[in-house]
């Protein structure tokens, strides 16, 4: 089943989402959520022709049940020559074709050398910023760089810690979501799908896990950041 295509839309400005027990329209149903899978769907156009296609993907809840479509919005340039910088706008709609989240990606360099490099998104519901993702600088250790997650307001409310070594060759590679006193919120899996599949295609599953606690709000930021990760670990760079 193909996921719903939505037309592309203007990156939205800034606004911070007010009120902090408000349930932003379409994400009443993460509210009720402690699991998230994240399936990229294969592109048999990309592994027949090498060329970098739009990533597609589905999510479901805990059951295997469809709610969310993503798609990748950008240009058939960027993707081609960018890699896994590229910029883009990925909007999220629901089973009745509602745009519920959108995330925008701007195009970074990447460099290790600079703390002017690092990786970024923005996260925004009804064109309402939800808050932002930040790759903190790591001289030392690049692909084991930590992330800030803020809200709408700049504060910080999670760290996502990346693995000394994310690299994933026969299991699972675990990102950890804690809050900024150190305590465990959630989690981030990138799920090893075996040989054949790891060695055609770039396409990856994630499960995403919450503390059942957490405002929905903040559920959508670590949702939204697993794309980010994607990106930044697990897709080809050719």
């Amino acid at each position: 089943m193909e996921p719903i295509t939505v037309e592309p839309r203007s990156q939205y400005g800034m606004t911070p989402m007010g009120g902090s027990h408000h349930i932003p329209p379409g994400l009443e149903y993460l509210a009720q959520l402690d699991q998230v899978i994240i399936q990229q769907i294969i592109s048999v156009c990309e592994v027949l022709s090498g060329c970098e296609a739009q990533n597609k993907y589905i999510l479901k809840n805990s059951m295997g049940q469809e709610f969310l479509w993503a798609q990748e919005d950008n240009d058939f340039c960027s993707r081609q020559c960018c890699g896994n910088i590229r910029g883009f706008e990925m909007p999220f709609v629901d089973n009745n074709g509602a745009e519920v989240l959108r995330i925008a990606r701007p195009l970074r360099c990447n460099s290790c050398c600079t703390p002017c490099c690092n990786q970024e998104m923005e996260i925004f519901s009804y064109g309402q910023l939800l808050g932002s993702m930040h790759q903190e600088w790591n001289f030392c250790m690049p692909m084991a760089t930590n992330y800030t997650v803020k809200n709408a307001s700049g504060d910080r409310v999670f760290k996502i810690v990346a693995p000394c070594c994310p690299c994933s060759c026969g299991s699972d590679v675990v990102f950890e979501v804690m809050d900024p006193q150190g305590m465990a919120k959630g989690s981030i899996r990138r799920t090893w799908k075996g040989c054949c599949t790891e060695c055609f295609t770039d396409a990856d599953n994630f499960c995403v896990t919450f503390d059942p606690s957490l405002d929905a709000r903040y559920k959508a930021l670590v949702l939204g950041a697993a794309f980010l990760i994607d990106f930044i670990y697990f897709e080809r760079n050719e």
